[in-house]
């Protein structure tokens, strides 16, 4: 992270996704998703990539599918619900498209939670997806940088937030595009990419 994946060898490549689906009115959950990605250049985790979100090597190998199928399978979960993910998961997903030959997949169209959040009083500068129920003042469940678990704190910190006068910009959003279903982050990350 200190490099931003510049040094040889480096690469963001996806090891898992997560993501919520929330009912737009009341930001209940209804359904989840969460798939771990082999990762191709660095098939191995490291230690530090270990300790900070729960995911083994054993557990990857195990449960782990090709990036391009935890890909599709994620696409098929959002269908036509639009996504919102903390920060810009886009631009990982992507690069992980083009650095494994699949550039013409789409990218599902999105918003960034980070400036709703801003603009509700919640500084995310330097924070990860797994801060933002608790800079939202409410509680994360669940462990650290993993992707569902992150997605759903995400989603606490949008509850949180709503139910104490913010404006819900997903009821916004249902009404642009008369899709009721929405996604929550992960990353990335709706989505988290590792």
């Amino acid at each position: 992270m200190a490099s931003r994946w510049t040094r040889p060898g480096e690469y963001t490549e996806v090891v898992q996704i997560g993501a919520v689906k929330l009912t737009a009115a009341d930001l209940k959950e209804h359904d989840a998703f969460e798939l771990l990605a082999k990762p191709r250049i660095n098939p191995v985790l490291s230690s530090y990539f270990i300790a900070l979100t729960g995911i083994t090597n054993e557990r990857l190998q195990a449960f782990g599918v090709d990036f391009i199928t935890a890909y599709r399978d994620f696409l098929e979960f959002v269908g036509d619900a639009r996504l919102w993910a903390f920060g810009r998961d886009d631009l990982i997903f992507e690069g992980n498209l083009q650095r494994y030959g699949w550039p013409h997949l789409p990218l599902p169209s999105y918003s960034n939670a980070i400036p709703w959040f801003a603009a509700n009083g919640v500084d995310l500068k330097g924070k990860h997806a797994s801060d933002v129920a608790e800079a939202a003042g409410t509680v994360f469940t669940g462990h650290k940088h993993d992707a569902l678990d992150d997605a759903r704190g995400v989603a606490a910190g949008f509850r949180h937030l709503i139910a104490n006068g913010a404006p819900n910009p997903f009821v916004a959003d249902v009404k642009e595009t008369s899709s009721s279903p929405l996604e929550g982050e992960g990353g990335p990350k709706g989505w988290k990419g590792g």
